[in-house]
């Protein structure tokens, strides 16, 4: 066993594992899409090497979430100067990627056992977000900002992957007893919605979602449990907009976006929210698509003193039509990134662990489809089929050899 480090098996890791890899030698990012199953060095403990491994885990992943993030990645429309910047920090060309994670604890340095009492066996989720804990915002306790912070499967090697080297400061202890393991993955994403949900008091408020992507529809779970009154999707996709309704929505705009513009509000959305609300307009308003269009919908939704929460985002400018209206109105813009470490993680928690509000399980249900197309076995990953899972689904998980263990 190395020094410094606790562990059940770490001598009897594989030298080489298996995991979903960005190789910008082999794919140019502008002439090329997906990622690769490739064979690459498994992650180790090395205490007297790097002295942080004291503080770090090896876990082995048992399921892994496949976000938006990671289409951005597997279709070359996000993060490539992120991923790019941070090989050339680390000298190489290969980014396991990946941030949505369930795993199993198999080696611990000595630092993480003594102050968190992680030990091998122990499962877990993890914040994706790697904060500095000494920068500004850190040390203001606004680590979800943190100025330095690094994005775990972006800027560091991720989850998909057979095992993954971690901080225990950024671990989330999950009880699989009461959360199924395919929901305990995606806890990260759905602490977006969290965040987004718990930045006003939603209690007894009429909520107009823009946009139900994935993010979107556990916003509707999220809304209905935290007491909202009424919920109201925008949702142009009728798969996407049937699930909302599956999900709580009491209302479903489905606006037609032949034509549209990609600026302006669709007066046709906003009247129709009006016409939901008697005339008066969303307390609250939940923008989640990232377009400038949905944006001033969202705006021109709301009721006067009301709020627009503000979590989809575009590359781009993005223009406020009504920009008067939103000051002499009284609507305040809130914007949510990540999750509050680890704040949200606790609400999170709360909602998925009791049963009685039925989310984990519409999670399970309508979301994940109960596994259909939803839950792809990593042993068998194919790029081809991965791709129509990813396009055909909100949400996919992987599932690895590892899960195994869970019987």
């Amino acid at each position: 066993m190395t020094e410094g480090v606790h562990s059940s098996s770490e001598a009897a890791l594989p030298e080489r594992m298996q995991a979903l890899v960005y190789d910008r030698s082999l794919d140019p990012w502008e002439s090329s899409t997906g990622l690769r199953r490739l064979e690459v060095a498994t992650p180790r403990l090395e205490p007297g090497v790097v002295p942080a491994d004291r503080s770090a885990v090896i876990v082995r992943t048992l399921f892994a979430g496949f976000c938006g993030s990671d289409r951005g990645i597997w279709f070359r429309k996000a993060f490539r100067n992120m991923i790019g910047g941070s090989l050339d920090e680390d000298g190489k060309d290969q980014r396991v990627t990946g941030h949505e994670m369930l795993g199993e604890i198999v080696a611990v340095g000595d630092k993480s056992a003594a102050k968190y009492g992680y030990k091998p066996g122990d499962i877990v989720s993890t914040e994706s977000h790697i904060i500095c804990g000494s920068c500004y915002q850190c040390r203001a306790g606004d680590t979800h900002v943190c100025a330095e912070d690094r994005i775990i499967g972006i800027s560091m090697d991720g989850c998909f992957a057979d095992y993954m080297k971690l901080p225990a400061g950024a671990l989330w202890p999950t009880d699989i007893d009461r959360i199924r393991p395919e929901v305990g993955a995606i806890q990260e994403p759905f602490g977006n919605a969290v965040h987004a949900c718990t930045k006003v008091d939603l209690r007894g408020r009429t909520v107009a979602i823009f946009g139900t992507g994935t993010i979107g529809l556990f916003a509707v779970l999220i809304a209905r449990g935290l007491g909202a009154g009424r919920i109201i999707g925008v949702e142009p996709n009728p798969r996407h907009a049937a699930m909302a309704r599956r999900l709580g929505a009491d209302e479903v705009i489905e606006p037609d976006l032949a034509g549209a513009d990609p600026i302006e509000a669709d007066s046709r959305v906003v009247a129709a929210v009006k016409k939901a609300t008697g005339g008066v307009g969303a307390d609250v308003a939940l923008e989640m698509s990232g377009f400038n269009s949905a944006f001033n919908a969202a705006i021109g939704s709301t009721r006067r003193g009301g709020d627009v929460i503000l979590f989809g985002i575009h590359d781009g400018q993005q223009v406020i039509s009504s920009f008067g209206r939103l000051v002499m109105d009284g609507i305040a813009l809130h914007s949510v990134v990540g999750r509050q470490v680890f704040e949200t993680w606790m609400v999170t928690r709360s909602l998925l662990e009791d049963r009685s509000n039925r989310i984990q399980d519409l999670i399970w249900d309508v979301i994940l489809d109960q596994g259909r197309e939803t839950v792809v076995d990593m042993d068998s990953w194919e790029k081809e089929r991965f791709e129509g899972c990813i396009t055909n689904h909100p949400k996919v998980v992987l599932r690895f050899a590892g899960a195994d263990v869970l019987g």
